[in-house]
């Protein structure tokens, strides 16, 4: 038995790799790194230590009856295993061939995905091998370039490459490949663990072109992306989902200074550190969901003012984060061209608890946004968010001061406040008292329309007022399906009362008056 007390040595040893310590394995699909070759007594045979990339795939940490042959960062993230159980992997041009000449029109049929975007195929799908404008080879088990000179041949004109999860071991080895491929724009790396090399500069040119960049899931530390960026002059979009970045330095040396997108998303970043991103000159694109945000400040900007850091931020993502102050909301306003916020998943509430008005504090506190929770405002959401805005704090702002002169409190709690009586005028006294948590006329409740009596008919989705009668519903599906209003008989289903249908028997009524809510069903039939 062996060290793990599960396996037999088994067969004699396979030929190892010259220098086995420090590459890539795979065993029963699991991705490891070699750390000991040798034996382990009082066993006989060869051994491999290995550290797990899933250290619950491990047993130790690199000890053995109370010797010590390699170390892990994980204390249960390592294992002793046979050499025949472990896989060294292919050459690149192996697991093409493998992956390509079998599998033609399956592959060639493939889209490339990095993180949620979809990356648009560039050219027709091809069987000559010298035209494939990308290449997927994630989880191929790819461990280095093979012949010298062979992948230019193959596959000169690829422009898109997947190598997630491969057996590659250090950023030399993915160089080997990236300088045969002289269009490469987009290379995702996401689930493995590269070696960084002692001079990055050394290696731009096999990264000249690379615009956009994936790794995912690689346990890297930021100043370690860094050196990773050093290589890529003209880096654009950056995934970094679900590394080991806690700590985020100020880029320096001409590093990043021409990223338009970073996702850093699932990452446990340190407050405050954000700010070290913000002199990035082009960066428009931010994603820090899931990050434990719960606080920013932009102390070079007074409230209601605009800052000079992140200049060209246009779209921000904080999803599943932990903000609870509406201060955090009242420094995103100081951003100068935020236009498109992501916000689901905190802890910002209104007094009255409703999800929706919370939304309106949001829409009324950012006055450039166009797109919230990937929902286009519309002019009249605006226009009702804002004047509800000010019925909502009326009260409060005469008590601190009102026409005169608002407190500074005030002030800085509703910075765009005064804006809003600018544009809007002050707040009648009739006002004054609380508002309705959110206003009918501007509620809008996303109702799908379905054809119970025509089955090809596709389910119609659409925004409308609670204050909409349904005598404007009928006019509306009139433009839809070209059936006459006076021809269409409309019930609806709640989820809350799954199968009983409602009869909306009065053109004159509205959808409110018929207690219909965001979600639910409207039956169309016609005679």
């Amino acid at each position: 038995m062996g060290p793990e007390h599960t396996q037999d040595p088994g067969p004699a040893d396979p030929e190892l790799p010259a220098d086995p310590a420090g590459r890539r394995v795979s065993c029963d699909g699991e991705r490891a790194t070699v750390r000991y070759v040798g034996p382990v007594p009082p066993t006989t045979g060869l051994w491999l230590g290995v550290e797990w990339d899933n250290p619950e795939r491990g047993k130790h940490d690199g000890s053995h009856g109370g010797v010590k042959y390699f170390t892990c960062r994980h204390p249960k993230g390592g294992s002793f295993v046979r050499p025949g159980k472990a896989s060294f992997g292919v050459d690149f041009l192996t697991a093409f061939r493998q992956t390509y000449e079998f599998n033609t029109e399956e592959v060639l049929s493939e889209k490339i995905t990095i993180s949620s975007k979809k990356l648009k195929w560039f050219g027709v799908k091809e069987r000559r091998f010298e035209n494939l404008p990308s290449v997927v080879l994630n989880c191929q088990e790819v461990n280095g370039p093979g012949a010298p000179g062979e992948i230019r041949k193959t596959t000169p004109n690829v422009q898109w490459l997947d190598l997630s999860g491969s057996l590659l071991s250090s950023w030399e080895e993915v160089s080997t490949i990236t300088e045969q491929l002289e269009k490469l724009r987009g290379l995702q790396l996401s689930n493995n663990r590269l070696r960084l090399p002692s001079d990055p500069w050394a290696h731009c040119q096999a990264f000249s072109n690379l615009k956009v960049l994936a790794l995912n899931g690689c346990m890297l530390t930021w100043l370690q992306v860094l050196e990773c960026a050093a290589m890529c002059p003209q880096l654009e979009d950056l995934f970094l989902e679900k590394n080991n970045i806690t700590e985020l330095q100020r880029p320096e040396g001409g590093v990043l200074q021409k990223l338009k997108c970073l996702n850093l998303s699932c990452n446990p970043l340190v407050q405050n550190c954000i700010l070290n991103l913000s002199a990035l000159p082009r960066l428009k694109e931010l994603n820090l969901s899931d990050t434990g945000l719960s606080a920013i400040r932009f102390e070079d900007a007074a409230p209601g003012c605009y800052t000079a850091m992140f200049p060209a931020l246009k779209v921000l993502n904080v999803d599943q984060n932990i903000i609870s102050e509406w201060c955090v909301v009242n420094e995103l306003a100081k951003l100068p061209c935020l236009m498109k916020l992501s916000c689901r998943g905190n802890r910002l509430v209104s007094s009255d608890q409703n999800p929706k008005t919370a939304n309106q504090m949001l829409i009324a506190k950012l006055e450039h946004l166009v797109v919230l929770n990937n929902s286009e405002i519309t002019s009249e959401e605006r226009r009702g968010s804002e004047l509800d805005y000010i019925k909502m704090f009326g009260e409060e702002w005469l008590k601190a001061g009102g026409p005169g002169q608002p407190s500074t409190q005030f002030i800085n709690q509703h910075p765009r406040y005064q804006k809003l009586i600018d544009k809007y005028g002050a707040p009648d006294k009739g006002e004054l008292k609380k508002p309705e948590p959110f206003a009918l006329k501007n509620q809008l409740l996303k109702i799908t329309f379905v054809f119970p009596d025509d089955v090809g008919r596709k389910p119609i989705e659409k925004k409308l007022p609670a204050s909409m009668v349904i005598q404007k519903v009928k006019g509306l599906l009139y433009r839809l399906l070209k059936v006459p209003a006076g021809d269409l008989r409309l019930t609806y289903t709640s989820s809350k009362m799954e199968g009983t249908e409602f009869e909306l028997n009065n053109d004159l009524k509205t959808l409110q008056f018929y207690s219909i809510e965001d979600e639910d069903k409207v039956l169309v039939r016609w005679s």
